[in-house]
């Protein structure tokens, strides 16, 4: 079966999101290089695929939760601002915007979900999806405890709470309330070692109220939603071998030293099943239900037994008590809460997207195209670290949304639809996960654009291969054991930009002005390049459709690099042998590469290959995947007397930054 025959399908309309940076400062270069490059590049793409007004790329500011208001809080006590948190958000919010207009990050609507006429919409979003998960019966009221700073008399919410992750095997550095620095959940009662980040001193639990979504009742279906996702070839592995560690049933890890302990306890604990292996120095403890475990738990913790719980499903808490945050409805006596940040940021890019159709004027109800339709697709761009609720906690509520029987993973017209989860593994900063303690402090964003160029980044991190591993960011400049001979790592890719491509581009436009009054002459291109360009247009389009970005950044480098062999070659025989035919012949050949190797590279580069778009004096149809195996002459009225525009010397379509020329 030919590659053409069995040309991807994309949706007719698509919502692309880009994750939400938090509102506590501006963007380090992991947002930007981890998240925010690869959505603009999918989202440039599908434009050119199926349409610009076909595709809606969103994303915000995450104004609210326990990051914020501890930054906040510490920079008041401090004496370093008199801002008002929403003051203190708004200001990093147009920090985030100015650095992603610079990184042409072409969003619809780069919103803040505490802000202006976004909060509004956000805050009836977070109503509307707080009621149909009630009276479609997915939300159950408890009281649970919360820690407590007695010192201050306060509440302790999220961050304002360290300890270290009771969860098996977790590699973060850092616990906090209910919830590691890799996403793993818990309650705050398991959390080890706990301590106030306002006092220092132990906290105690106090019983709280709050309303949760019953995430463990989904487990059968979010397994058959995980293994339909095996079942096609654009999953990431990164994604589902996250998601399945978490659809285990509740387990809890107990020393081999303790069996006899545990043996002796049978009888007051719930069915269990255990299971060990022979080089593990635990064994585990397998549960019919959370409810059993938490039983369990409660048994060896007076029992003085030590334990770890395992990665399961547990209740996905929908609200808290922090002050600054988004407010949940009254129900059933219980007042004055707000909703948890993770929830409500789930269903934010719904009232981003409502917020953005509004300023088009578009109907109340127009969102529901894009998201309520199997037409459309959703696309969204996130961290390994969110995988748990982007793609556990997100997946089930809008099943729950369905109503109360027949929920299904195939939802029909009108019912939310399902996403498609592009899930990149950490951006490493020179070998080690970014963090603002280390002794050399990882860039953020704005900071790069002192060594190099927007392309230049943006075809680096494209390169980079997140989807598969995570990868170090290793930029010569910063990194102070680079060696002064050595190249810098992250020019490689712009390299076939400023170099590689800028030459094939420049040569087939001053061959034209120096021989052919400016102009493109007249003839057929060859059969091997024109079967050359629809091979390579084929292999792009299966790559996109697979988010194989790093090779998609390969199959152009080989283009590329094949087409200025091409130019070489054959102007080299031309100097030999004056054949001024065969001249002709290859600036013919070469414009038609040049055309395919712009079309391809414009989601990456959009503002060099809209440059050469411009001096080929065509229009937006240029760019229009209707029209992809068109040649130069089909954009031309009339291919005899279309003229290019003058090309000065030493004008660049790809510039390298001053910082690099010497």
């Amino acid at each position: 079966m030919s590659r053409e025959s069995t040309r991807p399908v994309f949706p007719k309309r698509a919502v692309i999101t880009g994750g939400m940076p938090y509102g506590n400062k501006e963007l380090h270069f992991g947002h930007i290089g981890g998240v925010f490059i690869h959505a603009d590049f999918f989202a440039r793409f599908l434009r050119d695929r199926i349409g610009e007004d076909n595709v809606i790329f969103v994303s915000g500011t995450d104004c609210y939760g326990s990051p914020i208001s501890e930054s906040h809080r510490q920079l008041v006590e401090k004496g370093e601002s008199d801002l008002s948190i929403e003051e203190f958000v708004s200001h990093n919010h147009r920090l985030q915007k100015e650095v992603l207009e610079k990184y042409n990050i072409s969003l619809n609507l780069f919103s803040a979900s505490g802000l202006g006429r976004a909060k509004e919409i956000h805050q009836q979003v977070s109503k509307e999806v707080f009621d149909r998960l009630y009276e479609n019966g997915y939300l159950s009221k408890s009281t649970t405890s919360q820690f407590y700073d007695p010192e201050l008399e306060v509440f302790l919410n999220g961050r304002q709470v360290e300890g270290y992750c009771p969860i098996e095997g977790c590699r973060s550095d850092k616990g906090y309330a209910d919830e590691c620095s890799l996403g793993h959940q818990y309650m705050p009662s398991e959390l080890i070692n706990p301590r106030s980040r306002l006092t220092g001193n132990k906290p105690i639990l106090k019983d709280v109220t709050n309303w949760y979504f019953k995430l463990e009742d989904f487990q059968a279906l979010l397994q058959k939603w995980v293994d339909h996702l095996l079942q096609q070839d654009n999953t990431r592995p990164l994604l589902t071998n996250i998601l399945q560690e978490f659809l285990k049933p509740p387990v809890i890890y107990v020393k081999k030293d303790y069996q006899e302990e545990v043996d002796s306890l049978r009888s007051r604990l719930p069915e269990f099943k255990i299971e060990e292996e022979e080089n593990k120095s635990s064994f585990e403890m397998i549960f019919n239900s959370l409810e059993d475990r938490e039983k369990a738990c409660n048994e060896l913790t007076e029992n003085n037994i030590r334990y770890r719980t395992g990665k399961t499903l547990v209740p996905f808490r929908l609200t808290g008590n922090a002050e600054w945050g988004v407010p949940a409805p009254e129900k059933e006596g219980v007042e004055g809460l707000t909703f948890w940040v993770w929830p409500e940021s789930l269903w934010a890019p719904i009232s981003f997207t409502r917020t953005y159709l509004e300023t088009k004027e578009q109907e109340d109800d127009e969102w529901k195209k894009w998201w309520l339709s199997p037409d459309a697709g959703v696309y969204q761009f996130i961290g390994e670290d969110n995988i748990y609720f982007y793609g556990l906690a997100e997946p089930a509520m809008f099943m729950a949304f369905q109503g109360k029987d027949d929920l299904t993973i195939d939802p029909e017209e009108g019912d939310m639809q399902m996403p498609n989860l592009i899930a990149n593994s950490h951006v490493l900063f020179l070998d080690k996960k970014a963090s603002s303690s280390a002794e050399v402090k990882p860039p953020m964003a704005r900071e790069l654009l002192e060594y190099y160029t927007t392309e230049q980044l943006r075809a680096h991190f494209l390169g980079l291969g997140l989807g598969i591993r995570s990868v170090s960011f290793q930029p010569k400049p910063l990194n102070p054991k680079a060696n002064e001979r050595d190249g810098d790592p992250v020019l490689k890719e712009g390299n076939l930009l400023t170099n590689v491509l800028n030459r094939l581009a420049r040569s087939c436009f001053y061959t034209s002005q120096q021989y052919y009054d400016s102009k493109i002459p007249v003839g057929k291109v060859r059969d091997e390049v024109l079967q050359g360009a629809k091979e390579a247009v084929l292999e792009y389009e299966q790559l996109m459709y697979k988010y194989e970005f790093h090779n998609v950044m390969n199959l152009l480098d080989s283009y590329i690099r094949d087409a200025n062999k091409y130019w070489s070659a054959g102007m080299k025989e031309v100097k030999d042998t004056g054949n001024m035919d065969l001249q002709a012949q290859i600036v013919i050949d070469s414009f038609h590469m040049l055309r395919t190797a712009i079309v391809l590279t414009h989601p990456a580069a959009p503002e060099g290959t809209e440059m050469v778009c411009e001096y080929l004096g065509f229009g937006k149809e240029f760019w229009n995947w209707d029209r992809i195996f068109d040649t130069v002459y089909d954009f031309m009225e009339n291919p005899k007397e279309h003229v290019l525009k003058t090309l000065e010397p030493r004008v660049d379509f790809f510039k390298k930054h001053p910082s690099q020329l010497k």
